[in-house]
């Protein structure tokens, strides 16, 4: 297994900024890693730090960002999190003490942030998310509903024939905006609504939910969960043993979730996702190699939110490296051609095809690959 010559730098945490403040430095790129450290969505910082290191370990191999070596400087974007990311992410900005940032958070904090960066810095923002986002110097790589939800749902529907569907998610802008996509298929379909369900973060009322579900009668349900509160839920179902008369889809819970949840609440749990650990590709497996290559057999699991930051940090080098001039003036879905590494595909750019995505099937503490979905969608 190909291995790095030294363990990866610590990336530079906020509290460090705070008490040694960063001038501008023509010596370091310096990338702000916006993830969740807290709260619901916090399950997944450590794989998206140990990601986001395998990228910063392999640019800095090769030359770095435009001759400069990359620096991580990370910041917790959880909305749980008491800082005022706005304030912060300006104020980093005005002095130059960041180049660049990348995003894994939840929409609700990107559409905050994407009114204070203002094209002044550029910004990749990595997950799944609600699509439609098409502000000039943001770039959102994640897929959609569009590509996720609608090809799962159609597979689901033609094998289990559920007769209703009961929606839950986090109360914010992704859930929203998925689920009115849901709703639109079940429409065009003739199938029914059975229960529908915006919650807090750290709700403390799983077990409620799971029982209006059950008292709904729907045979099927889509979770919009998000971390720690996917965990939860499906902790309650299992305990409730609803799976005997339900299916279960969500297209945010990973394999960090999966252990969190454990077998026995796991079961009929299916996921839609364009990556997985256990993926049988090429990409995947380069990828794996230089992941534990780097971080050891104990390094944090893998998963599509931890790839993201991967992808994002080579996409953020891949920008910069083709269209240093002109990148305020463009976003993902003008087609601005980036061509750059990723766990997902040996060699992409988002002008290119979209990497495909695949429904897996919950087995035990891992994923099992069952389809990939392009042919539905």
């Amino acid at each position: 297994m190909t291995s790095f010559t030294k363990a990866p730098k610590i990336p530079t945490e906020l509290i460090e900024l705070q008490a040694n403040p960063l001038s501008q430095n023509k010596g370091s790129y310096r990338i702000a890693l916006l993830i969740p450290l807290c709260g619901s969505a916090g399950l997944w910082a450590p794989s998206c730090i140990s990601s986001a290191q395998v990228a910063v370990e392999e640019l800095n191999k090769s030359g770095g960002v435009d001759g400069r070596k990359v620096q991580l400087i990370m910041i917790d974007a959880a909305m749980e999190a008491s800082i005022s990311i706005e304030e912060i992410v300006n104020d980093l900005i005005e002095r130059g003490s960041i180049d660049a940032i990348v995003g894994m958070h939840i929409s609700a904090i990107r559409q905050r942030l994407s009114k204070v960066v203002r094209q002044r810095i550029p910004y990749v923002y990595t997950p799944l998310y609600e699509g439609g986002e098409s502000t000039a110097g943001l770039f959102a790589i994640g897929e959609t509903p569009k590509e996720q939800l609608g090809p799962s749902m159609e597979l689901i529907q033609n094998q289990y024939r559920p007769k209703s569907w009961a929606l839950i998610g986090n109360d914010y802008v992704w859930p929203r905006i998925s689920h009115l996509f849901a709703k639109s298929r079940l429409r065009e379909n003739a199938i029914d609504l059975a229960y529908e369900r915006y919650v807090p973060f750290g709700s403390r009322n799983m077990a409620q939910y799971v029982a209006e579900i059950a008292a709904s009668s729907a045979e099927a349900v889509l979770i919009s969960l998000v971390g720690q509160d996917a965990v939860a839920f499906n902790r309650a179902f299992g305990s409730a043993g609803l799976h005997n008369q339900m299916v279960r889809l969500s297209c945010a819970v990973e394999e960090n979730g999966l252990l969190a949840a454990g077998p026995r609440n796991s079961k009929r749990l299916f996921v839609a996702s364009s990556y997985f650990a256990a993926l049988p590709t090429e990409a995947n497996a380069a990828f794996k190699e230089l992941y534990y290559g780097l971080h050891g057999d104990q390094a944090p699991a893998l998963n599509a939110i931890g790839q993201s930051t991967y992808e994002g940090v080579h996409f953020l080098a891949g920008l910069m490296r083709g269209h240093a001039n002109v990148w305020r003036d463009h976003c993902v879905t003008d087609g601005l051609p980036v061509i750059h590494r990723s766990g997902r595909k040996t060699l992409s750019s988002n002008k290119s095809q979209r990497p495909p995505v695949y429904l897996a099937r919950a087995d035990g503490l891992k994923f099992e690959v069952i389809k990939d979905l392009k042919s539905i969608a």
